[in-house]
């Protein structure tokens, strides 16, 4: 008997974020089609289900929930080019 690899195991969580970060967030979610619920006065349900959708929920998450400061100090870091050394 073989394992079946090729199903993908699903990550369920539940966010809680405030009222209004909880709407911008399953927007953005919706618009990266990356599977998740918004119910009246409950968290946000969202399933991730490939590496993709992780990094997706977190970046979107992270958007909302950072300080300034630190989402300044990544784009600074994502700007940032590695140095060409010639061999």
């Amino acid at each position: 008997m073989t394992p079946n690899i090729s199903k993908e195991s699903t990550i369920k969580t539940q966010i809680n974020v405030q009222q209004l970060e909880r709407w911008q967030v399953y927007q953005r979610l919706l618009e990266l089609q990356v599977p998740c619920q918004c119910r009246c006065h409950q968290p946000l349900e969202v399933e991730l289900a490939t590496p993709l959708k992780l990094w997706q929920f977190w970046s979107v998450v992270q958007r909302v929930s950072a300080s300034r400061k630190t989402l300044s100090a990544y784009l600074d870091h994502c700007w940032q080019l590695p140095e060409y050394k010639k061999p």
